[in-house]
């Protein structure tokens, strides 16, 4: 409190000091309280004393100018009633509520202030120094960060960026691209001359055509193969219903035009028989083939055989998901050397398939796709340059985790096949 305000106040309680003492001296005198209040007020109104005088030339006047009213709205004696009045409990109560009512106001327009709802039309960026309206900015805003949460989502469920993108640096290197992503059955071997990496890579495994035709032929040589809960008699509950799930995704999600052909060919005569399955295969495939030439891809899709305690599981998108295998015959004997009677001119561009699907698998699903599998018959990868054996899974994992394989798997193939980028530059 400054030194000012000390002696205006010390004046203005003189002044009520003496109206208590005249109050006092009515009472001494047997008068009622509130008779000799209303003489007080009526001395002051009439009074024309030096105290009011002073007080109305000096103390009035300055007391007004400080607070922001040049022009004193009320009389000195209202001014002195009011001084009075505040030493009475009701008066101060009223007075506090006010005060509190006015701080709880202030902070909560502070509070909405902080809080963002209420803010002034425009703001100016101050990088760009141009005005905006800040809560369409927030909205905006908001809404970008909507859709980028959601976007990340969909590609975590599509396939996202997770695992290793090889540099050619890496891949050209024959050792470290034979011993990280093949294994070579025994009666086969393979050299740097066939297993080149910058070759295989350079091959476009796109599709060409606009899908008004056929683009993909999905089929089964072992239409028979089944998983631990399979039905017997029930062909959805078998590699052939997996490849009515692999058929509706390409289809359906990914907008190639496929057909999937279901047909038998190792089940003779009510038994099992696969002796001539690949043959049999043969024969029907080549006659598709020749009805829509326009089929670029071919997809013989199997389930291996593996030791009863094995489980080609991994976690996908928190679903328990089989593993799959690529698979390439390379038409070619360790004891005898090539093999003649079963001839490949694309076994290149069936290398070059499946080591793209295999890196597409390596970036986007780590641990999903097992080594590439290479062994030394023919397979029927000659029909076309874009032939494929998938071996996914095997019988003893269930039709769920087979089933949830054919998501990831769909999306590498439209990887490759729709030009996606599997080397790091």
């Amino acid at each position: 409190m400054s030194r000012l305000h000390k002696v205006m106040n010390t004046i203005v309680w003189v002044i009520i000091g003496v109206l208590g003492i005249y109050i006092l001296g009515y009472g001494m005198k047997g008068q009622s309280f509130a008779k000799a209040a209303y003489a007080c007020v009526k001395a002051l109104t009439n009074s024309e004393g030096s105290i009011r005088k002073a007080a109305e030339k000096s103390l009035y006047p300055g007391l007004a100018f400080m607070a922001g009213d040049r022009e004193p709205s009320y009389s000195f004696e209202e001014f002195l009633i009011r001084q009075a009045a505040g030493l009475f409990p009701l008066y101060s109560y009223l007075d506090e509520k006010e005060l509190y009512e006015t701080e709880i106001e202030s902070q909560a327009a502070y509070d909405i202030l902080i809080e963002g709802g209420a803010h002034d039309e425009n703001e100016i960026d101050e990088r760009t120094g141009e005005a905006f309206d800040i809560a369409e900015k927030m909205e905006e805003e908001n809404l970008q960060a909507a859709q980028e949460k959601e976007q990340e989502a969909y590609a975590q469920q599509s396939g996202e960026l997770l695992g290793t993108q090889y540099t050619m640096e890496q891949l050209a290197d024959f050792d470290f691209l034979k011993n990280n992503f093949y294994i070579v059955e025994n009666n086969t071997d393979i050299s740097g001359d066939v297993l080149n990496a910058e070759t295989l890579l350079s091959k476009d495994m796109r599709i060409q055509g606009d899908g008004s035709e056929p683009q993909i032929l999905i089929y089964h040589t072992h239409s028979q193969e089944g998983f631990a809960d399979s039905v017997a008699g029930d062909n959805s509950t078998t590699i052939v219903g997996v490849g009515e799930y692999l058929t509706e995704l390409l289809r359906d999600v990914y907008g190639y035009n496929v057909i999937h052909n279901t047909n038998v060919y190792d089940f003779i005569d009510g038994k099992l028989d696969r002796n001539r399955a690949y043959a049999l295969a043969e024969e029907e495939v080549q006659q598709i083939l020749a009805e829509n030439p326009s089929i670029e891809v071919i997809i013989d899709l199997h389930r291996d055989g593996v030791k009863e305690e094995t489980h080609l599981v991994t976690e996908v998108n928190g679903k328990p998901t089989a593993q799959f295998m690529f698979f390439n015959g390379l038409s070619y004997s360790k004891r005898n050397g090539v093999i003649d009677y079963l001839p490949n001119p694309y076994i290149e561009d069936n290398l070059a398939l499946s080591l793209q699907l295999k890196l597409a698998s390596e970036i986007y699903y780590p641990g999903l796709s097992r080594r590439i599998y290479l062994k030394s018959l023919r397979y029927n990868l000659h029909l076309r340059p874009k032939s494929l054996l998938v071996e996914a899974g095997a019988q003893t994992n269930t039709l769920e985790e087979m089933m949830n394989a054919m998501e990831p798997l769909a999306f590498v193939l439209h990887e490759v096949l729709g030009g996606g980028e599997i080397i790091e530059e």
